[in-house]
Parts: C-alpha cells; sequence; structure tokens
C-alpha cells in the first residue's frame, strides 16, 4: 500500500509548477527576444551605417557631377571662345576659306618676287646704262678738257700773231 500511496499534490502546488514552467518558458522567450532585440539593432546599426556611406558617397557622387558639369560648360565655352565646337561641315567649309586664302596668298607672294625680280633687272639695266652714262661723261669731260685746251692753245696763236703783227705794224711805225 505504501507503494500504491503517493501523496497527490495541492491544488497551489500544481499551479506553481504551471507558473513556473510558464516562467521558465517566459524567461527562455524573453532571452531570445532580448538577443534578437540586439540582434535586430546590431542589423540595424549596420543597416544605418551602410545607409550612412551611401547618403556620403551619394553627397560624394553628386559633388563630383556637380564638378563636371561645370567643368564641362567651362570647357564647351573655351571650346567656342577657340572654335573648336564646330561641326565637320563647317570645319569643312572653314577649311575651304583658309585654303582659298592660302591660294590667294601665295599668288599674291609670286607676283610680288616676279616684280621684284623685274624690279632688280631693271635696277640692273639702270645700273649698266648709270656706268654708260658716267663713262660717257668721263669721255666728254676729256673731250671738253681737250677741246678747251685746244682752244686756249688756239686762242694764244690767235693772240701771239696778233701780238707779232702788232708788233710789225709798231715796227714799222
Amino acid at each position: 500500500m505504501g507503494e500504491q500511496l503517493q501523496v497527490a499534490p495541492s491544488e497551489f502546488e500544481i499551479i506553481r509548477q504551471d507558473f513556473e514552467k510558464k516562467s521558465s518558458k517566459l524567461g527562455k522567450n524573453i532571452e531570445q527576444l532580448e538577443e534578437e532585440k540586439m540582434h535586430l539593432r546590431l542589423d540595424a546599426d549596420v543597416q544605418r551605417s551602410g545607409a550612412e556611406k551611401w547618403r556620403k558617397g551619394k553627397t560624394k557622387a553628386e559633388d563630383d557631377l556637380d564638378s563636371l558639369k561645370t567643368d564641362y560648360k567651362k570647357l564647351h565655352l573655351s571650346m567656342r571662345t577657340a572654335g573648336l565646337g564646330k561641326t565637320s561641315k563647317q570645319w569643312r567649309h572653314e577649311i575651304r576659306e583658309e585654303k582659298a586664302n592660302t591660294d590667294w596668298w601665295e599668288r599674291k607672294f609670286r607676283e610680288a618676287q616676279a616684280r621684284n625680280k623685274d624690279l632688280e633687272k631693271s635696277l640692273s639695266e639702270s645700273k649698266n646704262e648709270q656706268g654708260e652714262l658716267r663713262a660717257r661723261v668721263e669721255e666728254l669731260e676729256k673731250s671738253l678738257y681737250q677741246y678747251r685746251n685746244h682752244n686756249t692753245t688756239m686762242e694764244l696763236r690767235v693772240s701771239l700773231s696778233k701780238i707779232e703783227e702788232m708788233k710789225g705794224r709798231i715796227e714799222e711805225l
């Protein structure tokens, strides 16, 4: 009978045991929830950190984009100022104009060279003529000198003959 007799737990004891089991389960659930909460906080921190990096990266990318836009505008303005922002058609037209100008200037240069050659030839001929004229002037000066000398001699002869003639008259007288 001793074996059959078992102490039956009281109602209070049963409620307390149920309460302890539920309390233990709830404690474990709370621990799990707190652990999940901690993991979620860590995940949230990691997400916040990643989001912050993305925001910083986005801000830097936007700043870089703004800088590139500014640089592009400056470059485009410089190209327009320098005449580099032209279409192929505009470049071909400008090249044709420059080639026409180059041809015109080359033609003018060749004409100027031809004129220079003609002027040098004329100058050479003028120098030859000038040399010939100088020689002729020297020849004429010599002739004039000789003529003057001849005239002086003739005048002297005439004067001498007049003097002799006068001498003869004087003697006659």
